[in-house]
């Protein structure tokens, strides 16, 4: 089955700062990437996984509310809290077991956006 979710742009006010926060997070270099009109961080993902992006858009702001997206934090989501913490983040909600699907935790990014950390 494909993946139901295939891209995703996460609103940035500040991208610079954005790109520092979840290269932290995600243990991972944000690539930060330019097309005529348009500079974004380009999230870690290969061939034909899902991806995603950082961006600053005019009429889209970070939010705390609607959906929340999960970000795979495996084998690190305790070093995943503390780098989002440590790159002005807050923490939300500590880590806590979702039943069968593992543990998450519930943060803050640095623009505002609320996102959970993931791992089995």
């Amino acid at each position: 089955m494909a993946n139901q979710c295939v891209w995703f742009d996460i609103p940035v006010v500040d991208l610079d700062r954005a790109i520092k926060f979840y290269s932290a997070v995600l243990g991972e270099p944000i690539k930060k990437e330019s097309f005529p009109g348009m500079t974004f961080g380009l999230l870690p993902h290969k061939n034909e996984e899902v991806g995603g992006c950082l961006v600053v858009m005019d009429q889209v702001i970070p939010s705390g509310q609607g959906p929340m997206l999960y970000l795979n934090a495996a084998g690190r989501l305790d070093a995943a809290v503390t780098a989002a913490q440590s790159n002005g983040g807050k923490l939300v909600q500590a880590k806590h077991q979702i039943g069968p699907y593992g543990f998450r935790a519930i943060v803050m990014d640095s623009e505002g956006n609320r996102i959970a950390l993931h791992s089995m």
